[in-house]
């Protein structure tokens, strides 16, 4: 290689190539330890999420039974847009979690709002007492309420209705009530991670907003509306997100409660795919459902971002 001159006439030290296998040591030496820490979970990911994924993919354009598959194209998906009980199991899907996710939000906020004005202690005591039905099985729960829908006279919610003078209600065994049981299961215990994610947002916020509202005499309503609500928004954005996806995958009560009647009245798009796989054992058209549930909760979740965060100022 040519020498580099300094000046006019002066040579300069001559620049050897920088070898490339220099550079991977020295990038291995670096970097090395880095990749070797990341490897065991990209290997986990690989093998039991995204082999997964491709798989059920591919197996939704087959024929998949236990002994054989055979390939047929979009018939599973033709056969699915064509199956009432599909649409009403997402019509079910819907109304659920249209009616419980807005309002379990509302009564989240609200309870997280009271604690919030007590001493350090209540908090720790309501904290306790709230988010303890989040920790608890949800199998144990569904089973703790099939024994408060007890349709008989002397059930736990019929012994209250009849302190009113109310007749009893056979509260999972008729298509009018069954999927609203289901529903007022939320209200009353679904409220204990929202409300430590509320408690904590509202600790957040600075005190001096607050004293600067009191200087200017700003009512309550005002301080909420200016002041909490709007630094509150991006901990309600996050439970509306991971609350319709978590309607949207609803099992566990409707398996173990009313498995998915009467009537088709509490199918959930969850509970067909699981009877269409493990029952039936189609396994192709209960992939294909897979992937359409996965499409709209993606979906919704891209509203939801895009007209709910516009406003928010991270």
């Amino acid at each position: 290689m040519d020498n580099l001159h300094n000046g006019p006439g002066v040579p300069g030290p001559a620049i050897r190539p920088r070898k490339a296998n220099a550079s991977v040591k020295q990038f291995i030496r670096d970097y090395g330890w880095s990749y070797m820490f990341i490897l065991v979970p990209v290997l986990l990911f690989l093998v039991f999420t995204l082999y997964p994924v491709i798989s059920a993919f591919l197996m939704s354009f087959q024929k998949y039974t236990v002994l054989k598959s055979d390939w047929v194209g979009l018939d599973n998906y033709k056969f699915m847009f064509q199956d009432e009980v599909f649409w009403k199991s997402m019509k079910n899907t819907v109304i659920f979690t249209i009616g419980t996710v807005p309002v379990n939000i509302i009564l989240t906020f609200v309870l997280a709002f009271l604690i919030f004005q007590m001493r350090q202690s209540w908090q720790t005591f309501f904290k306790a007492a709230l988010y303890l039905p989040g920790v608890v099985s949800g199998v144990t729960i569904s089973l703790v309420w099939l024994a408060i829908f007890d349709p008989t006279p002397w059930g736990p919610m019929n012994t209250l209705l009849g302190w009113f003078g109310i007749d009893p209600v056979i509260w999972l065994g008729k298509s009018n009530s069954a999927l609203f049981s289901l529903m007022l299961m939320t209200y009353l215990g679904a409220h204990g991670s929202g409300l430590i994610l509320y408690l904590a947002a509202m600790g957040g916020v600075p005190k001096s907003l607050y004293e600067a509202a009191d200087i200017d005499h700003a009512s309550g309503w005002t301080k909420f509306s200016k002041i909490t609500w709007p630094l509150l928004k991006p901990t309600t954005l996050y439970l509306l997100v991971t609350g319709v996806i978590t309607s949207f995958q609803v099992f566990i009560s409707v398996y173990l409660m009313t498995q998915g009647g009467p009537n088709f009245a509490t199918t959930t798009i969850a509970y067909l795919i699981y009877q269409t796989a493990f029952v039936f054992y189609d396994f192709g058209l209960a992939s294909a459902q897979s992937f359409v549930l996965a499409i709209v909760i993606i979906i919704i979740s891209i509203i939801q971002f895009k007209y709910f965060s516009s406003d928010i100022e991270y």
